[in-house]
């Protein structure tokens, strides 16, 4: 009887809820049909993305005819065809625009994510937040998945731990000595490819100047008026592959203790008979096919490892594609990992660069992977974790937080596990989302620009969208639509001041306090002038500190708590949480003394990027989760 009474309040949770879930693609597919058929009858869903044909393989509510439209609107279409009983309201939005604000959230129940990155969660966080509606967040790498319940108070907000970020390298290391391919990658897609075809206004560190004039341009990658594309390809090999590393071996300093590169010359590289016969195959003539080098050389195998020549042919023939099928784009370009001619160019400029510095090539394959971070995604994962997450959504409705539960779906068993279901903890006192503790920021106050503060802390960092920053009583920068013209003019003109000559001075010991209207979140921060950084391990100049320490936890086999000192792995994390002093407790203890002890978790979530998964990479961890 009590089971058939439970099953019975659920059912009216479920048909009374309303929800809103927030991507329509890998995850978003599977949740949004796991919804319906359980029995969610007011379904709201957000998602920017259109339809590419790459999603298709698994993102089974698209089919080739919808090419380019609204992933959320062809995916309330496909459900309404088998329960066209039921509401179901598509936006074809940014979750971030305005429109989707603390009050448009608060008409929810719970909210649903299947994002793809890191911004756009913080962002849902911070709204949920807000609004007081439980999130329920999830994502998925290959094999890997996870499923977290996030609820105001009760337990961490998705912030309360510190994300790992995209690994950065210095700007030496990038231009002078590479010794890992990722570092080629980098070079060729972030320097070489930029500097080609994407905003000729940005700042770039490659040697624009010719060894012997050869350009009668001042820089060497503006094209002259009367040079063929052949040459112009032939000039750029030979100057980025040849003269500026023969410019590196002029510092011998810097190759005492280092292998000496090789200076690469077209003519050495691939012969002129060869040279001429690039793109005889004439397979990307065609105006209805995307262009590509790989076609018009004949070459068919993105997974073999290609010789110098053959690298070589390929980024000649790629370079001169986009001059010639994609005039108009150049100049505007920036890298997509989507985009074939693009994955060419920056995979063959990185594998000659490897070449020069005794690194090994890799494939065309392979380098797309590391240009963009990927692996590919797996249906079945997409289908368990939907199916986890409109479990835990129940639970909310019916608030049963006793069985509230991080879930991790597991690559391998763990004693005979592939599910493996986790207590959720509880908020992190030290985290600034949720709990306002102030940030500590190292900063050179006399060198460094308010713009840098904004864009490499607040905005990148903080994740906030439009902020507003005040030094005591005094606003010195605010963003968004809306100001006066008088008061932007003065708010663009304080951007490009150092802090220490601001209208109201950041000196050390300044307190600044940073809000985001839009996303009702606000915190300070405190300043510590620093005069020197290490520019190996703290290349941006400035260090955001203010989090408690990570507390290292494991889970075992059979699901029993433990504490460990060993780094978390894939198969699930969790600290020690019985009520000792300093450590936290389970769930229902924090609900009974309404206490909120602060405590951190190592549990990283990972996400479904569509076609392709972004990893942000922590050495420390023998499988990959990005977060």
């Amino acid at each position: 009887m009590a089971s058939a009474a439970a099953s019975a309040a659920s059912e009216e949770a479920v048909k009374a809820a309303k929800v809103l879930m927030v991507g329509a693609g890998g995850i978003g597919c599977e949740l949004l049909k796991t919804l319906a058929l359980s029995g969610f009858s007011d379904i709201h869903i957000i998602d920017l993305d259109t339809i590419e044909v790459s999603n298709l393989n698994r993102q089974f509510l698209f089919r080739k005819t919808h090419v380019g439209q609204s992933k959320a609107h062809v995916a309330r279409d496909a459900i309404l065809k088998f329960r066209p009983n039921i509401n179901i309201k598509s936006y074809h939005a940014n979750v971030k625009d305005s429109e989707f604000n603390v009050d448009f959230f608060k008409q929810f129940n719970v909210v649903m994510n299947g994002l793809d990155n890191l911004d756009a969660r913080r962002h849902v966080n911070r709204l949920c937040l807000a609004a007081e509606v439980p999130l329920v967040e999830s994502g998925t790498t290959g094999f890997l998945g996870q499923v977290t319940v996030h609820v105001k108070g009760k337990t961490e907000c998705y912030e309360c731990q510190p994300k790992p970020v995209p690994k950065s390298y210095p700007v030496c290391t990038i231009t002078s000595t590479p010794s890992k391919f990722v570092h080629c990658i980098v070079w060729a897609k972030d320097l070489l490819f930029a500097k080609l075809f994407g905003d000729k206004n940005q700042d770039n560190d490659l040697n624009v100047h010719s060894k012997d004039g050869s350009s009668s341009n001042s820089d060497v990658f503006k094209r002259d008026a009367d040079e063929d594309l052949d040459q112009y390809a032939r000039r750029i090999y030979d100057h980025v592959f040849g003269y500026n590393i023969e410019v590196a071996l002029d510092n011998e300093e810097t190759w005492k203790n280092r292998k000496r590169p090789t200076p690469i010359y077209i003519r050495e590289a691939l012969p002129e008979e060869a040279l001429k016969q690039n793109g005889s195959s004439g397979d990307c003539t065609k105006e209805h096919e995307e262009p590509s080098a790989m076609a018009s050389l004949g070459l068919t195998n993105p997974q073999e490892i290609w010789t110098l020549a053959d690298n070589s042919r390929v980024f000649v023939e790629a370079f001169k594609l986009f001059f010639q099928k994609r005039e108009k784009e150049v100049g505007n370009l920036i890298f997509d990992k989507d985009d074939q001619l693009a994955v060419e160019f920056v995979s063959t400029a990185a594998n000659i660069r490897a070449y020069s510095f005794g690194i090994p090539l890799h494939s065309l394959f392979e380098a797309k992977g590391v240009a963009g971070n990927i692996v590919h995604a797996v249906a079945t994962t997409n289908a368990i974790i939907a199916g986890l997450i409109v479990i835990e959504a129940i639970k909310v409705l019916r608030g049963d937080y006793k069985n509230y539960r991080m879930t991790f779906c597991l690559e391998h068993p763990t004693r005979k596990m592939l599910l493996m279901p986790v207590d959720p903890f509880e908020p992190n006192k030290s985290c600034y989302v949720c709990s306002e503790t102030p940030l500590l920021l190292d900063v050179n106050t006399k060198e460094t620009k308010l713009r840098e503060v904004i864009d490499k802390i607040i905005k990148s960092k903080l994740g906030m969208n439009l902020p507003l920053v005040m030094i005591g009583s005094t606003l010195v920068f605010e963003d968004g639509d809306g100001l006066e013209e008088d008061e932007a003019a003065n708010y663009a003109l304080n951007l490009d001041k150092v802090l220490a000559e601001l209208p109201a001075p950041v000196i050390n010991g300044t307190k600044l306090t940073v809000e985001d209207f839009q996303q009702e979140l606000s915190c300070s921060i405190n300043i510590k002038h620093r005069e020197e950084f290490d520019e190996e391990k703290e290349p941006e100049g400035m260090v955001l500190s203010g989090w408690s320490a990570p507390v290292e936890k494991q889970v075992n086999g059979n699901g029993e708590n433990k504490s460990a000192a060993s780094p978390s792995s894939a198969h699930g994390t969790v600290e020690d949480i019985s009520a000792k002093p300093g450590m936290k407790r389970k769930l229902d203890e924090i609900s009974e003394t309404k206490e909120n002890c602060g405590a951190s978790t190592s549990a990283q979530v990972v996400e479904d990027d569509d076609d392709l998964l972004m990893l942000d990479e922590d050495p420390k961890l023998k499988k990959k989760w990005s977060q």
